[in-house]
């Protein structure tokens, strides 16, 4: 930054003050925290602006430092009548104008903003109201003459046009699986079906989702009713389910299911259609309220984080001519979109939600497309796991192979990665070969690190005797590296001639081409539950810093990421490297903490940050200077950060990459047929699929070399790390914050084609 830009950043909310209130129903989220600004919390939402008094409260650095890992909404959200009346909205103008706040963070759900837009749209009207009754000066009219309003969208049911993810549904999502995976195998041992019911009065994203988490066998969504002969194609799918060796059988409900005719389909009605037409043995289970509470997820809490940063620099950038605007997430951008564009699309088209379509194409596909019986003129795809085990893996393996059968195609799996498959540890999969593995964490092919170079001469015997015409490879560094060799080993060997694509599976997220890789979302939140205990613990000694060491290899992501969502004071990466003075600084920093009341420290060191400053370093270091003033403690997570069930956005995410790995190969396949068979030599024929910024992608392995650290097996460019000033400033560090690359107000559109949200 030059000094005037420097000067521009540390001023820019001098002289302000900034509102938040939450409102509505409650969801598991994060408030905006800015160091610079006077931030009034409106405590009980609407109500509370409307009613004054001590409802309104200045927050301190120390009241908001614990909210990140607490669920619902700490200061309090509630559903106002007297702001539906314009005279609940002239006494909440009132409480605005006498306190000085001219900037309004409104987080909550539909019925939320639209209140907000209303407000912002009759501000002038409310601010004259209040000249003529006596109640404001007309200095005061001048100063407050106009409102900047930005909404941050809480709500557990997803059901807000313009973000592919709204704040608190990835927490609901994660509660919800725990009790499906918990009845999954209550209802194994007795061979039941089970009907669960979750929320989502008009929208049926979580039961969506939550049927491709678990495989379910039907779900009743009020987007989509499904036809007038339901109930006979649900019971012959469930009777065909257990013909396969399945014991059990998974309904899942939204409270809002209907049929074509608009009549409600409930969980008892279901129940009652299977005890009588089919006998089975079946029980109900109704959610509720449990969907609302725990702990924020890993997601959710840098989604908040993150969200909040975007909604302070709007406001503050902000002026009498902008428009009120709502901050959400595309793809995993930021993006500002106008509220009034938002609000007016009260049930979003399903066109406009994108990630909606998504899911819901693919859970047809998997649930209700039979596979053919014949499978003449098909081709022939092996799957396969190459390098270390990650959550989500089995997901993925689950998903391409059950395409690639409804596709005609004949699927086979390898074990242990390339050298199974020069080893010939090849068979054929069939649909119930992959039953019930959406939810099983590690690897149930087995996978190893093994390249396939020294081996070309066995895998391409085994390509010819398999009849191997394509290869869908899941993996981490090594899957990418492999990808690479076959490339340079078409040169040599025409069997490897055929076409491949690489699935990017890794905890360490270090896969080029792909900001996101399967297995990294369990892993963060294992550490961030880690985290949480282990703050806990301190709770009652006080003053103890814990210095936690993380996985990832070279690179920062799980560092970095699980310090935003832990609420870390600091986080050494490799990426950006660090000094003893930045060391000495830390600790400092950390002294001057022990004299507020947040007596506990938090510090994340990536496993090869840096060969010399180690984690026994770093703790021999805090602990001598930390002397007399606060203990240290050092706990290296280890292997727990690759094992564990997938979580929902880990499944979710590895099924649609599964699919569509699988419908790019089989185009793939046919494109590459000539003379009778399969000859696949050129660059777009070896891809990556991988997730940049809005879309899924296929990129060509070759040309990704140029964005790859080999040495460090990390790509040259990530995302990620500018998010570590968010990180630096959380933890009240005194560092610029870089805000020419920040969020640009965007209009809603219809995705366009390769957009896909996850």
């Amino acid at each position: 930054m030059t000094h005037e830009e420097h000067h521009a950043a540390k001023t820019l909310g001098i002289g302000k003050a900034i509102a938040v209130l939450t409102s509505g129903g409650d969801a598991q989220e994060s408030l905006p925290r800015d160091p610079v600004l006077i931030l009034g919390i409106y405590r009980e939402g609407y109500q509370g602006l409307v009613d004054g008094g001590d409802h309104i409260k200045e927050a301190t650095w120390e009241s908001v430092s614990m909210m990140l890992q607490l669920g619902g909404t700490v200061i309090g959200s509630a559903r106002c009548k007297d702001f539906r009346e314009r005279e609940g909205r002239l006494r909440a103008a009132y409480n605005l104008v006498k306190r000085g706040i001219t900037n309004l963070c409104v987080i909550g759900g539909d019925g939320s903003l639209t209140g907000a837009d209303t407000f912002r749209s009759e501000w002038s009207d409310l601010l004259s109201d209040l000249q003529k009754a006596g109640k404001i000066t007309d200095e005061e009219a001048t100063k407050s003459s106009y409102l900047n309003i930005v909404g941050l969208v809480g709500s557990i049911d997803n059901d807000f046009c313009g973000t592919d993810m709204t704040i608190g549904t990835d927490s609901a999502l994660h509660r919800i699986m725990e009790i499906v995976d918990a009845i999954t195998t209550t209802a194994q041992s007795h061979q039941r079906t089970f009907v669960l019911e979750v929320m989502g009065r008009h929208c049926g994203y979580l039961a969506l989702v939550t049927s491709l988490s678990c495989g379910a066998d039907w779900v009743f969504i009020p987007e989509c009713p499904p036809d007038d002969d339901w109930e006979e194609h649900l019971c012959r799918r469930l009777s065909e389910t257990r013909t396969r060796g399945s014991r059990l059988n998974i309904i899942i409900v939204a409270e809002g299911a209907i049929d074509k005719n608009g009549k409600p389909i409930t969980s008892e009605d279901i129940k009652n259609l299977v005890v009588k037409r089919l006998g089975y043995d079946t029980r109900v289970t109704v959610l509720g309220h449990v969907q609302r509470g725990g702990t924020p997820s890993a997601f959710d809490r840098i989604l908040g984080s993150r969200m909040g940063v975007e909604a302070v620099m709007a406001l503050l950038e902000g002026t009498p001519d902008t428009p009120a605007c709502v901050v959400s997430l595309s793809g995993n951008q930021a993006v500002r979109l106008p509220l009034m564009e938002c609000v007016q699309v009260v049930t979003p088209a399903l066109e406009l939600k994108g990630s909606f379509m998504n899911n819901w194409e693919v859970y047809k596909l998997l649930a209700h497309v039979r596979p053919p019986v014949s499978k003449s003129g098909s081709h022939t795809v092996a799957v396969m796991n190459v390098g270390a085990p990650a959550a989500g893996m089995n997901a993925a393996v689950r998903s391409t192979v059950r395409i690639g059968l409804i596709q005609g195609n004949r699927v086979l799996v390898v074990h242990d990665g390339f050298e199974g498959l020069a080893k010939g540890q090849i068979e054929e999969a069939g649909w119930s070969y992959v039953g019930g593995w959406t939810g099983q964490g590690g690897s149930k092919l087995g996978t190893k690190r093994t390249l396939p170079k020294k081996s070309f001469e066995q895998i391409s015997a085994n390509i010819t005797k398999f009849n191997i015409q394509g290869l869908v490879i899941i993996g981490g560094f090594e899957a990418y590296t492999g990808g690479l060799e076959l490339m340079e080993g078409r040169k040599q060997f025409d069997e490897l001639c055929i076409p491949f694509v690489v699935i990017p599976a890794t905890v360490s997220n270090n896969v080029p081409g792909s900001d996101f890789s399967v297995g990294a979302d369990t892993a963060l939140n294992t550490i961030c539950t880690t985290c949480d205990r282990i703050k806990q613990s301190a709770a009652g000694t006080k003053r103890r810093v814990f210095i936690i060491e993380t996985m990832g290899g070279y690179c920062g992501y799980l560092a970095t990421m699980a310090g935003l969502a832990a609420g870390a004071d600091a986080a050494y990466i490799f990426e950006e490297p660090f000094t003893i003075r930045d060391l000495q600084a830390n600790v400092e920093h950390l002294v001057q903490k022990m004299k507020t009341t947040v007596k506990r420290g938090l510090v994340l060191r990536n496993e090869k940050c840096n060969e010399n400053y180690t984690t026994d370093f770093i703790f021999n270091l805090y602990s001598e200077e930390g002397k007399g003033i606060f203990d240290s403690r050092k706990n290296v997570l280890g292997h727990m950060q690759q094992g564990g069930s997938p979580t929902p956005f880990d499944r979710n995410f590895a099924t649609k990459m599964g699919a569509k790995a699988m419908n790019w190969m089989s185009g793939k396949i046919k494109e590459s047929y000539r003379n009778g068979r399969i000859f696949a030599n050129t660059p777009d024929s070896g891809c990556v699929l991988g997730m940049r910024k809005r879309a899924l992608v296929f990129q060509p392995v070759a040309e990704l070399k140029d964005q790859t650290d080999f040495e460090h097996r990390i790509p040259k460019e990530q995302w990620w790390l500018k998010l570590r000033p968010i990180l630096k400033i959380l933890a009240k560090y005194e560092i610029d914050l870089d805000t020419s690359d920040h969020a640009h107000l965007e209009h809603i559109t219809r995705k366009r084609s390769g957009e896909a949200a996850v």
